[in-house]
């Protein structure tokens, strides 16, 4: 029979599949709208990153940086899971908002503390070889 809502393909069914309910079958999205508000909200006096930043400057900066690298190793392994329909989809979403704040987190760290950063640039467009350029982040500041 045709009619029947079992064949579907339709992506529309992942929210029946998780429900979030807070226990383990499901991830509700609110959690990942405020990581990235929290973001947002870092970001907002940093100035925009125009290439690659080496993970330097502070002690905190520094384990944020690792925990970014953690974080990224679960989104990896995450990821068959989701594709297999075992885990839901917010979870990864989740994860993957989560190392982005952690790599926010560790740049606003280091200009709350008047640290610089690091930025490994080609200088010539088509150059093999990059080179770090050392950029003071309060002077760099985004202007309103």
């Amino acid at each position: 029979d045709d009619d029947d809502d079992d064949d579907d393909d339709d992506d529309d069914d992942d929210d029946e599949l998780f429900p979030a309910d807070g226990v383990g079958n499901g991830f509700d999205i609110v959690h990942v709208n405020i990581l990235e508000e929290w973001i947002d909200s870092m970001t907002d006096k940093l100035p925009e990153l125009t290439s690659f930043i080496l993970p330097t400057g502070s002690k905190i900066s520094a384990q944020l940086h690792v925990a970014r690298c953690v974080c990224r190793r679960a989104e990896r392994r995450v990821l068959p899971l989701v594709k297999d329909g075992v885990c839901d989809p917010n979870a990864m979403k989740y994860l993957n908002r989560l190392s982005d704040f952690f790599f926010s987190a560790a740049r606003w760290s280091n200009y709350c503390d008047g640290r610089e950063e690091v930025q490994y640039r080609r200088f010539t467009r088509g150059a093999r070889q990059r080179n770090r350029v050392v950029v003071n982040l309060r002077e760099e500041e985004k202007k309103d």
